[in-house]
């Protein structure tokens, strides 16, 4: 394989220690030979004449010219000489190979491979099944049968109610006949009508068959069209499924050990269980497998957003980024195998030295200001929260304890129940939205407008949780009031009024184009690290649950 995605700094790096430990791919801050990587492959960036257009930098681009993510990886080469190596996810201008970046594990782009050839059957079974279904003979086919459907219904009806009302006269003849006639003329009579009873249900299943029959050519019609588009389906399924199982076995991901493992086998174990569709084609993923390939030693990765964001995901241009823990996590928990990595900060207590402050507590409830960076609940690998903290403390409480929870990164006010009852009637106040809170959060940006309303549809990342995006098409609602205190030092500080509470949800309001589009300080997923996020739950009001007495309380934040 060829060395020449080695690049040499252009800067003196003898300045710069070099880290202990290779970063923690998920949550980091850039090392400085990272940053300084990354810096040189920006201004490279700017200045490469074909990609002059992409990104989607002019306004007048179009919504689906996107920025993309690119990554750096600090190397050293069998020289002891110190570089880096260049790569971006996935294509730019329908190619995934581009000289200086390194290659991917397959190119699936490259004209007349396997996978070109079967996407062209493919994108033509497409196009045989949807021309199929915008046949007019095929929806002129359907309305025919659908109107003779309902005729037929229709006039079945119709024939029934004759059919009642024929029995309901039939019935009153013989109440009317009884009394005038002998008992033997009677029976005479009602054998009479018996038969015409049974003729008439005669006719009925005939003329039933008859309709049924007129549904025949109508119906064959309809599924003469459906045969040929899901055999199209089929056949689309079928090729999909094989150039899909051809393309896995492309996939064999290397560590440092000289260990490898398919991308099948890897995600055999995980809650995905197959591979989703682009595992593998990330920076990180392609960078490590260069590295291990040409015998270059990883020594720091980061990477960062460049260009215009998504409309689903908040990314900002030039900002540095974890890997995507769906498609990544995976793959780099092998390729860092036998790798010195620094330890996942995400494993480490973070309320370890920290205290609840108790700012309100009577016989049936409590009001506790949580500290930053520590846990409402337990998570999955620690379990002191404050939910674990006032359980210790109230030990003769009964029922559930919180009552509403704060992200982990979010300090301020948190309701506490002593007892079911009264947790059950807190919550109900929270359904009923009657409870008023305030946030204060500081902003990364000066935000222009003194207030106004975000309303945005969230749900979860599937390939990067926990992180939420904005989806119309399956997302929850979320709204939430602003109003700007003050503008300094280009930064806004501004009070939140969250009218739901959805996950993250004043994180990506704050941060996403089309709510704020100005990220909090110090938030690690939607914005930069910093020495904390800005954000606190610094008011609270609602009715005590005993009492009915307004309840008011507020805490300023530190920041």
């Amino acid at each position: 394989m060829s060395k020449d995605c080695f690049i040499k700094f252009k800067t003196s790096t003898h300045d710069i220690s070099l880290p202990q430990r290779f970063n923690f791919p998920f949550y980091y801050d850039p090392h400085p030979l990272a940053l300084l990587a990354a810096q040189e492959l920006q201004e490279y960036i700017k200045n490469y004449p074909n990609w002059t257009n992409c990104f989607g930098f002019n306004i007048e681009a179009p919504p689906t010219e996107l920025g993309k993510m690119f990554g750096v990886l600090v190397v050293k080469n069998a020289h002891n000489e110190l570089g880096y190596l260049r790569a971006f996810s996935g294509k730019i201008i329908d190619t995934s190979v581009w000289a200086g970046f390194v290659p991917p594990l397959f190119d699936i782009f490259e004209k007349g491979n396997k996978f070109d050839q079967v996407s062209k059957q493919v994108v033509k079974l497409t196009d045989e099944f949807e021309a199929l279904q915008a046949d007019p003979k095929y929806s002129e086919a359907k309305q025919r049968l659908s109107d003779q459907i309902k005729t037929n219904e229709e006039v079945l009806k119709k024939e029934k109610q004759d059919l009642k009302e024929a029995q309901r006269k039939r019935k009153l003849l013989r109440i009317e006949v009884e009394p005038k006639v002998s008992p033997e003329e009677f029976e005479k009579l009602k054998k009479i009508q018996n038969q015409e009873s049974l003729n008439l249900k005669f006719i009925y299943k005939e003329y039933g068959e008859y309709l049924k029959n007129k549904l025949i050519p109508l119906q064959q019609c309809v599924d003469d069209f459906e045969t040929k588009i899901d055999l199209a389906k089929t056949k689309r399924k079928e090729l999909s499924l094989h150039v899909q199982n051809w393309l896995f076995d492309k996939y064999n991901f290397v560590n440092i050990k000289g260990e490898y493992k398919n991308v099948v086998d890897i995600f055999k174990t995980t809650i995905l269980e197959i591979p989703p569709s682009g595992a593998g084609d990330c920076a990180a993923p392609k960078l490590l497998q260069y590295a291990f390939l040409n015998d270059l030693k990883p020594i720091a990765l980061a990477e960062f957003w460049w260009g215009r964001s998504p409309g689903s995901a908040v990314r900002k241009h030039g900002n540095f980024y974890p890997c995507c823990r769906g498609k990544c996590e995976p793959i780099l928990g092998h390729m860092l195998k036998g790798m010195d990595v620094d330890e996942n900060p995400m494993l480490i207590n973070p309320a370890l030295g920290k205290n609840l402050e108790y700012v309100h507590e009577d016989e049936v409830m409590a009001i506790v200001n949580k500290p930053a960076e520590f846990l409402s609940v337990p998570g999955k690998t620690i379990s002191d929260s404050v939910q674990e903290r006032v359980k210790e403390k109230f030990q003769d409480a009964t029922g559930p304890l919180v009552v509403h929870r704060l992200d982990m990164s979010t300090s301020g006010l948190i309701l506490i129940a002593k007892t079911k009852e009264v947790h059950k009637m807190l919550q109900s106040q929270f359904l009923k939205r009657t409870i008023k809170k305030r946030y204060i959060a500081v902003l990364d940006r000066i935000v222009k407008e003194d207030s106004g309303f975000v309303d945005l549809p969230l749900r979860v990342d599937l390939d990067n949780r926990p992180c939420q995006i904005v989806c119309f098409e399956h997302g929850k609602t979320s709204r939430t009031k602003w109003e700007v205190i003050e503008r300094k030092n280009n930064q806004t500080r501004v009070y939140f009024y969250p009218i739901t509470g959805r996950t993250h949800q004043l994180r990506v309001h704050a941060a996403h184009q089309d709510g704020l589009n100005a990220p909090i300080v110090g938030d690690d997923l939607y914005g930069k690290r910093a020495n904390r996020l800005h954000l606190h739950a610094e008011l609270i009001e609602f009715e005590h649950p005993v009492s009915g007495e307004t309840i008011k309380v507020q805490v300023d934040p530190e920041f």
